[in-house]
């Protein structure tokens, strides 16, 4: 295989390629050039997507097909190494990240019921953003703060001795956070 695959495969290659490029920084344009001037630039996908989802905090369909047609990888195994990898998200995450402790300290104090409640208030499983991107749900092997069990951690922030009656009203809490406070922009 060349690394010029589209220039001999396709007719239209300069558009397309002009058109990929609009859609990711020029950076990651870069990386992908020198990557397609090796042998193999296939085999540089997963370093490829890290450095996508990096920039944007996730993969939308519009960088993949970037990607694929820059890399000279069919659009359908550049999906599928995304949807197959637990650390590609495919959506932004949310606005605040709650990480509910599943430790054994936790779990021994409750911690199912403060996921049951958080996932029946925010309407979303474990890995799911809301709709309106305002939380996104995680479960955390251990947070550190066993003296606390149950906890929760939202972004930074460690909420313990949890009960599920207090769950709606720290979601509020967030809520009216984020309608007072500006987002912070991801980190480029």
């Amino acid at each position: 295989m060349t690394s010029h695959m589209h220039e001999t495969n396709t007719d239209n290659w300069p558009a397309v390629e002009a058109a990929a490029r609009v859609v990711l920084p020029k950076s990651i344009a870069a990386f992908i050039e020198k990557v397609r001037a090796q042998d193999h630039p296939e085999s540089q996908l997963i370093a490829v997507l890290h450095k996508v989802q990096a920039h944007f905090g996730y993969l939308g369909a519009e960088q993949l097909d970037a990607v694929a047609q820059l890399l000279g990888v069919p659009a359908a195994k550049v999906s599928g190494v995304a949807t197959f990898y637990h650390f590609f998200r495919l959506r932004p995450k949310g606005r605040f990240v709650i990480s509910v402790c599943m430790g054994t300290a936790c779990y021994v104090k409750g911690a199912t019921a403060i996921l049951d409640k958080v996932k029946s208030e925010l309407g979303v499983e474990i890995g799911q953003t809301t709709p309106d991107n305002m939380f996104s749900l995680a479960e955390s092997r251990c947070l550190g703060t066993c003296g606390l069990a149950p906890v929760l951690m939202i972004d930074e922030q460690v909420h313990g001795k949890l009960t599920a009656s207090q769950i709606p009203a720290l979601l509020e809490q967030y809520r009216q956070k984020a309608a007072t406070e500006p987002a912070v922009a991801p980190a480029e």
